[in-house]
């Protein structure tokens, strides 16, 4: 529903100059009275008034909530929208500012991380039997920061077999050599794209037994495609999400 559609819903959806009822405003967005509902105890629209029967009454700024709400969800899913949307309702024009910058951020350090991965992909297959040493490792802490996860992932990770790192000395200390570092960067890319571990633990043996690569490559390639769908349906929302905050702007201090 583009935005001139969006106005004729309202048009029609609003008998009166009072507000919306919760149905009305549900059938502006495509959303069911529950989800409004829902939406609204969550934080992610204003708190709505109340007749003085007990209705719900929406205004303007719930229908362009929850359409700025409708459009993030699609960029980066609904949980996360629900997470971040009160920021951008209810906090300061600089905390919401800096939500969408960091929303930006993520997804471009998601894009280098799977492209690390499939860069790790190709070494493991090239690069079989080269010796490292230490200056080519990395401890547990070294490779969670690099990664963007904590440690006790690559912890369990090791457990389930998906990344082997050495053991130096009767410390028993965790060292990652290139090829653990590859595979860890593999697994890292795939668990963000929400693929489950026995998945990701088949193509790494296929890897480890037979240099096979057609199934992780084209997991790789997947979760870029769908970082860049992400992208595009952040900069569709950018339209929505900017009227939210011009919205909002008349109510934060200069």
């Amino acid at each position: 529903m583009d935005f001139e559609q969006g106005g004729a819903w309202m048009r029609a959806a609003k008998p009166q100059e009072a507000g919306w009822t919760t149905a009305a405003a549900a059938r502006i967005v495509g959303y069911s009275t529950q989800q409004v509902r829902d939406l609204e105890r969550l934080g992610v629209l204003p708190a709505a008034e109340r007749t003085p029967n007990g209705y719900r009454l929406y205004q303007e700024r719930h229908i362009i909530a929850l359409r700025a709400y409708r459009a993030l969800a699609a960029a980066i899913g609904p949980v996360p929208a629900r997470q971040m949307m009160p920021a951008l309702v209810h906090g300061t024009l600089e905390a919401a500012a800096e939500k969408i910058d960091d929303l930006h951020a993520l997804l471009a350090r998601s894009r280098d991380h799977v492209r690390e991965a499939s860069r790790g992909l190709q070494a493991i297959l090239t690069d079989t039997t080269h010796v490292f040493d230490d200056h080519d490792s990395m401890t547990i802490s070294e490779l969670a920061e690099a990664l963007g996860v904590r440690s006790s992932a690559l912890r369990h990770w090791e457990h389930e077999g998906l990344v082997n790192p050495d053991r130096i000395s009767q410390s028993q200390t965790r060292r990652y050599n290139a090829r653990a570092i590859a595979e860890a960067r593999i697994v890292a890319a795939l668990r963000s794209g929400g693929h489950r571990i026995p998945p990701i633990s088949r193509v790494l043996e296929q890897l480890r037994e037979h240099g096979l690569t057609a199934e992780a490559q084209a997991l790789l390639d997947q979760r870029l495609s769908d970082l860049s769908r992400r992208s595009v349906a952040l900069l569709g929302a950018s339209g929505d999400l900017h009227t939210l905050l011009n919205e909002r702007q008349q109510q934060w201090p200069n």
